[in-house]
């Protein structure tokens, strides 16, 4: 068994007006960071509505499916915008995060990193926004215990930005547990800390602007990697953003490469004492195109490393 990569051709027909930041550069900087990896890749099929609708309402699938454009792109919100190619694209999104979880609880990879866009932590039960048309992660959660038997998922989310979407779509499911680190004050303006969840199931860590290695890993230690391991998942789900990068152009955080590696390793060790190893990861944020490419290495890196040369069954 190993790491494998998820991914799909169709996410580069995704194309964003010029001057956007969720650009098609950055899925073709990181496959080209990743290549010299060798690692397998596994084509991401066309997500099945009935598994959308663990997430979101026919309404919200008809809305984006509605709104595909012929020619040229339609405007969803000030930041959110479809092409031609933009509907087939998030619909591989959300269908390859829920083939990870398949490849993973079936010991068919060891873990998995989904290597698509648009990301989906933004997206909301019945609204795209913030660059995100499904909720891709949260899905995986729901498709792991519901078609593999599990009793509890956790989800991390390290983006620079609070994962409103992911929290929408599970804070009222009490076998998930959803934690984030994020920079407040920022976009979207919600992840504050007295945010636990209606099952109690959502840890929020705002972060000031600035923060660097330190607060971000004292955060991490003091408060969410407890709470993961207290959660004891069977799955765990990383949404990976590495726009906290020192040089990310859309937020103001102090992050470096070393950083993204110090934290799968982190959970990686959570996740070998409760889940056998199972680790789903999915792209979410980053745009500064060579630290977005830099930071998605050193978080694969770790997941090849650790790839569990045995799966412990679930239970």
């Amino acid at each position: 068994m190993s790491c494998v990569i998820v991914t799909h051709p169709a996410c580069l027909d995704h194309v964003t007006p010029p001057g956007h930041p969720e650009q098609v550069a950055r899925l073709e900087y990181i496959l080209s960071a990743l290549e010299p990896l060798g690692l397998q890749h596994v084509k991401a099929p066309l997500v099945a509505d009935d598994d959308l609708l663990k997430v979101h309402p026919q309404s919200h699938i008809d809305l984006i499916k509605n709104s595909a454009p012929d020619a040229g792109w339609v405007s969803l919100d000030g930041d959110t915008h479809m092409s031609p190619g933009t509907l087939e694209a998030a619909l591989r999104c959300a269908g390859g995060a829920v083939r990870a979880v398949d490849l993973v609880m079936s010991g068919d990879a060891s873990n998995a990193f989904v290597a698509m866009r648009p990301p989906g932590h933004h997206c909301e039960r019945s609204t795209p926004m913030g660059f995100c048309f499904f909720g891709n992660v949260a899905l995986a959660a729901k498709h792991a215990l519901d078609h593999h038997g599990l009793d509890r998922v956790a989800i991390v989310d390290f983006d620079v930005h609070h994962g409103n979407g992911t929290q929408d779509l599970v804070e009222g499911d009490s076998r998930i547990f959803f934690a984030s680190t994020h920079q407040m004050p920022l976009y979207p303006g919600t992840g504050h800390a007295h945010e636990t969840g209606a099952a109690n199931n959502v840890m929020n860590c705002p972060l000031p602007g600035g923060a660097g290695s330190k607060v971000f890993r004292d955060a991490m230690e003091r408060e969410v990697l407890p709470a993961v391991d207290r959660w004891k998942p069977q799955l765990l789900l990383i949404s990976a953003g590495f726009d906290a990068h020192m040089a990310d152009p859309l937020a103001g955080m102090d992050l470096v490469e070393d950083d993204f590696a110090w934290v799968t390793d982190k959970l990686y060790d959570l996740a070998d004492t409760h889940a056998g190893g199972r680790v789903v990861s999915c792209l979410e944020g980053g745009y500064d195109l060579e630290a977005l490419a830099a930071s998605a290495k050193a978080h694969v890196e770790v997941l090849m490393a650790r790839a569990p040369k045995e799966r412990l069954p679930h239970g």
